[in-house]
């Protein structure tokens, strides 16, 4: 069984419970560690699918971030070959920026928990069918994205319009988080003190919200991600 590229921004975005999705399929994970300067690679190869995980980075710098626009290249491949896509936050960004998507700043920061609602397109959709609306998401981004043309909104929420989006048969992108542990939270409210504050939100607040909420959000990412992982063993047509 072919691996799936993974490429990670930060020490504290990991897969959390998108690997236990994985692992269920036996499918491993190649990590790229960006924070590590570790290289992407120059294809996708034999590989399942792609996996591009949240960054503090915006699209619309990569003349900082050379490696974005090499994301965006790997994006284009995996589309062109029509392998599984999966991008989360930043890599939902990137993804609608693949596909023609104009991505900017979002009128505020959406930080913490707020509810998640699904639109009449997923009650089909090979991942979201049966997937109780609303429910309450765990958000942490400052940039928005259009509907990339040919795409499918699935989900909104109050400050955003699209929060998640698919194209195709098996490329999704989720602007919030399903694959959060209790770990990743902790570590992201560590490393960017600077959003909380501008966003008006406070760690304790978000650390009391995942007492309330990240079972049940981890629920939905289970159901939605076990789905996702399905279509990396299934043959591309």
């Amino acid at each position: 069984m072919s691996d799936v590229w993974v490429v990670q921004h930060t020490d504290c975005e990991t897969l959390g419970t998108i690997a236990g999705a994985l692992d269920r399929v036996g499918v491993g994970a190649q990590v790229v560690r960006i924070f590590e300067q570790q290289p992407l690679p120059a294809a996708l190869g034999e590989a399942a699918g792609l996996i591009i995980m949240g960054g503090p980075m915006g699209v619309y710098e990569q003349a900082e971030y050379p490696f974005l626009s090499d994301e965006m290249r790997l994006l284009e491949q995996a589309l062109r070959q029509r392998k599984p896509v999966l991008g989360v936050c930043l890599g939902s960004q990137l993804l609608a920026a693949t596909l023609g998507g104009a991505v900017t700043k979002g009128k505020c920061k959406e930080i913490g928990w707020h509810p998640i609602r699904l639109a009449a397109a997923a009650a089909s959709d090979q991942l979201w069918r049966d997937v109780a609306s609303p429910f309450v998401g765990y958000h942490w981004h400052g940039d928005v994205f259009e509907v990339p043309r040919g795409a499918v909104p699935l989900a909104s929420s109050g400050l955003t319009a699209c929060q998640a989006f698919r194209y195709g048969d098996n490329a999704y992108g989720f602007l919030f988080h399903m694959e959060v542990t209790e770990q990743i939270i902790a570590g992201m409210v560590r490393a960017f003190p600077a959003e909380m504050e501008q966003a008006g939100v406070t760690g304790d607040a978000i650390i009391t919200g995942a007492k309330n909420h990240l079972a049940t959000l981890q629920a939905v990412g289970d159901r939605v991600f076990s789905r996702w992982a399905q279509l990396l063993i299934q043959p591309t047509v």
